[in-house]
């Protein structure tokens, strides 16, 4: 059997990278980002007002001058105007570019007009530059202003914006079939007898590919006949990019999985970890560079596997940037005694100085998933050790 580390070095040594395709900025939000983009002007592109008031030079301030003449106004996205002369301001507006001949930007609380003058109060603090914020002071032109790996916020589309990327170049989303085997599931509205069970590990594992935004998702519900499995994975499989499977992956005697993928060519990386759950898992990849998991058909098995190997090498095939590691804390002592590593279900809360503190919420067997709804993910409990004491640290899997 394969160690946890082991077997997320195994997927990620294999994971292929997706092309690139063109998205107008305006369909950008959630794309992850395949190019660098570079700053089109100096940012701020010219010496900016900050501040409502008057634009003066500060040598008049120094030799004495606090009432000055109204050269003339100037709004955000005026041209800059020129003054000449002592004791001259240019009324100015928040966002307008600095005068020329200008160094200093008096609030306009600190003044009084009077006819075409303006009179700055005694007591005002005027300091040289204060209130404009230079040119280039926040990037150059040429500068790197976002790298590619990065999921586009509404942050990133005002940098894109900034920048003139009317178009970018992302990464497109993966098309993965999820695929539920068992004579035993129903979907959720059909009839149902006393023997059968509602068929859910396909719509969670929709769920969260939905909400992480890694691909686009379609479902399949197959039985346990070997033919049948055998022909409508093989078309599955030429139609996407990846297949998920739940279920069949054990060793009982309708577990028809592995066989099936391995007369499809697949060729298998691993099957088994030493965890638990989802120790069953398998995965492998086909001849034509297409990654295929199988996770245990448990709900509580699927769900762990999913995020723990599933997600992140779908965001590694969409070139996104590695999650950052989450730990928490637990908040009471945990036994467990199988020499495996432990994936225990939490919910996270907080301290007043910002530490999160897992207080676990075991499930009666892995097969409970309903105890899932409301926990917040699972911390991953190494094995070597029968005892987590309250207070030991462990990285969190958000579901």
């Amino acid at each position: 059997m394969t160690d946890v580390a082991d077997a997320e070095r195994l997927i990620a040594a294999r994971i292929p990278t997706t092309g690139t395709t063109i998205r107008d900025l305006d369909d950008a939000v959630g794309a992850v980002l395949r190019q660098a983009i570079r700053a089109e002007r100096d940012q701020p592109p010219f010496d900016r007002v900050t501040m409502d008031g008057i634009a003066i030079d500060f040598s008049d301030w120094e030799n004495g001058i606090r009432e000055f003449e109204v050269a003339g106004t100037q709004a955000a996205g005026d041209a800059a105007l020129d003054f000449h002369g002592a004791g001259r301001c240019i009324e100015i507006m928040t966002g307008a570019m600095l005068p020329a001949g200008a160094n200093c930007i008096i609030p306009v609380e600190r003044t009084s007009r009077s006819n075409d003058s303006i009179r700055v109060d005694g007591d005002a603090v005027v300091e040289k530059l204060q209130f404009i914020h230079p040119r280039g002071s926040d990037r150059l032109a040429g500068s790197e202003l976002l790298a590619p790996g990065i999921r586009l916020g509404p942050p990133e589309v005002a940098v894109l914006a900034s920048a003139g990327c009317a178009e970018i170049e992302v990464s497109p989303l993966p098309r993965v079939a999820v695929i539920s085997t068992g004579d035993e599931l129903v979907d959720v509205d059909e009839p149902i007898a006393d023997h059968q069970i509602r068929s859910s590990n396909d719509r969670a594992i929709e769920a969260s590919l939905k909400q992480h935004r890694v691909a686009t998702v379609t479902r399949s519900r197959l039985r346990d006949e070997r033919d049948v499995m055998l022909s409508a994975i093989r078309e599955l499989h030429e139609q996407n990019d990846v297949l998920i499977l739940s279920g069949g992956v054990s060793m009982g005697q309708y577990d028809f999985v592995p066989s099936v993928l391995e007369e499809l060519g697949v060729e298998l990386v691993f099957h088994r970890i030493e965890q638990r759950p989802g120790r069953p898992m398998w995965f492998g990849m086909s001849s034509d560079d297409k990654a295929v998991f199988a996770l245990p058909g448990n709900p509580v098995s699927t769900m762990v596997c999913l995020q723990r190997y599933v997600l992140p090498a779908l965001k590694q095939m969409l070139g996104l940037e590695s999650d950052v590691a989450e730990i928490v804390r637990l908040s009471a002592d945990v036994e467990f005694t199988a020499d495996l590593a432990y994936f225990l279900p939490v919910v996270v809360t907080w301290t007043d100085d910002g530490n999160g503190i897992a207080e676990p919420r075991p499930t009666n067997t892995s097969g409970d998933f309903v105890s899932l709804a409301g926990t917040d993910g699972f911390v991953e409990l190494p094995r070597g050790t029968d005892l987590y004491t309250a207070g030991t640290p462990a990285r969190l899997f958000r579901w």
